[in-house]
């Protein structure tokens, strides 16, 4: 296992949540930065930031439980660095 840096954790985390709520948006309902945001009481900045790939924005343990709850994912799998390319992939596809 290589050490990761806050900033590729970062990276890891914003991805998955990025494809987390596109994949809640095929299977339950619409899920826009927008919609999350509120939902988890945080600014739509924010979620742009954390999804986005140019900006590093960190975040607290407590918001990523509201994201994985408002998602219905488990907090894990916002860690989990090897679906990255996967789930680029899958949404690339779908």
């Amino acid at each position: 296992m290589k050490d990761l840096s806050q900033n590729d954790i970062n990276g890891i985390i914003g991805k998955n949540i990025k494809y987390f709520r596109k994949l809640y948006n095929l299977k339950c309902q619409k899920m826009t930065q927008e919609n999350l945001a509120e939902i988890i009481d945080v600014s739509t900045a924010l979620i742009g930031n954390l999804e986005s790939e140019k900006i590093s924005q960190g975040l607290s343990v407590y918001t990523l439980y509201k994201i994985s709850k408002a998602l219905n994912v488990p907090i894990e799998k916002f860690f989990d660095e090897s679906q990255n390319d996967e789930n680029e992939n899958n949404m690339k596809a779908g």
